[in-house]
């Protein structure tokens, strides 16, 4: 489990240093919100998958997309981030298709 929230953070990190270079926003505190988001959401996603294992597709798509859902809000509610509530949901799920399918294909 530390393994994947290593490759998560990596992962979704640098996501959203190229959206914060890419887009002139500042880049220590959405990386700092992005962490801190998935120290929450990996957890969360840990245990709805064990939870409904036995539904594992369906569940990880719909943690998936609440995770989009968590993480975009916490990214906009940040001030210090600068987003807009449509920016803010745009990185959340460009950073957590990027970790999805690193994660999809990673053997961890």
């Amino acid at each position: 489990m530390i393994a994947t929230l290593l490759i998560t953070i990596l992962i979704e990190g640098l996501v959203c240093a190229g959206y914060a270079f890419r887009y002139k926003k500042p880049l220590r505190p959405i990386l700092v919100t992005c962490l801190f988001a998935n120290l929450f959401t990996q957890p969360l996603l840990w245990l709805v998958l064990e939870t409904l294992f036995v539904h594992y597709l369906a569940a990880l798509l719909a943690a998936e997309l609440a995770i989009v859902g968590i993480e975009a809000m916490l990214l906009y509610v940040v001030p210090n981030n600068r987003l807009r509530w449509q920016d803010a949901l745009i990185l959340s799920l460009a950073m957590n298709l990027a970790s999805f399918f690193a994660g999809w294909f990673l053997p961890v």
